[in-house]
């Protein structure tokens, strides 16, 4: 049973990674740069693409795929208010978006009238990290009242980021959180990990942050 368990989640696995590459040629095809963006529920994820919506203004257009486990649309609509496109994908109860899903978002999307995508995972810290959407980074967004032993409970989501940001940096002097801890959980696993230090509140750490992205954005648009 136990082998048999395994071949099945290595099909599952091997068919979404398909689906991933073609979802990165449709999005290389138009152009787009894009973000696989997780966190857990309450981090910070859609402050945070608010914030990056504000900063890349106004020669950045960005899109954004929402994944959420429950059919409200509460974080699509404030992306809407900023006035950029976004989809809600609800994911049935699943905890995370896979590649299919993310195909059919991306059908939904002007792409042609994009250059960065955002998607926001499903808020977790275990099942994003399985599943390839063919976004071009992986980032995660790691809050201070989370707590600083997340790199040692959840390695794997660690292990598979290209971006880390800490988010909330503003409560550092109410909450017992060692950075030096977490930034040393973080090292074991990801190596030379690219990380920012942010405050969604105040701003502090979104300049570093957006001046990097749109180093980003440049470099894919050469290609």
């Amino acid at each position: 049973m136990t082998v048999n368990r395994v071949q099945v989640v290595e099909n599952i696995l091997n068919a979404n990674d398909q689906v991933a590459q073609l979802n990165r040629d449709v999005l290389n095809q138009a152009g787009v740069f894009s973000i696989n963006l997780m966190a857990s529920p309450g981090a910070g994820k859609t402050s945070f693409i608010l914030r990056t919506i504000q900063a890349m203004q106004p020669d950045v257009k960005l899109g954004v795929v929402e994944g959420d486990t429950a059919p409200v649309t509460i974080d699509a609509d404030k992306i809407n208010a900023a006035g950029m496109p976004a989809v809600q994908i609800n994911t049935g109860g699943e905890c995370h978006l896979d590649a299919v899903m993310l195909r059919a978002g991306l059908q939904q999307l002007p792409l042609s009238d994009i250059d960065l995508l955002i998607v926001e995972n499903v808020g977790n810290l275990i099942c994003p990290a399985a599943f390839n959407l063919g976004t071009h980074i992986n980032l995660l967004i790691a809050s201070i009242p989370e707590g600083d032993d997340k790199p040692y409970k959840y390695p794997n989501i660690y292990r598979g980021l290209d971006v880390l940001v800490i988010n909330k940096t503003d409560l550092l002097p109410y909450i017992d959180f060692r950075m030096d801890y977490f930034q040393q959980g973080v090292e074991i696993l990801n190596p030379g990990l690219t990380t920012f230090t942010v405050s969604c509140k105040t701003g502090e750490g979104l300049d570093a942050w957006a001046d990097w992205l749109r180093s980003r954005l440049a470099a894919h648009a050469q290609k």
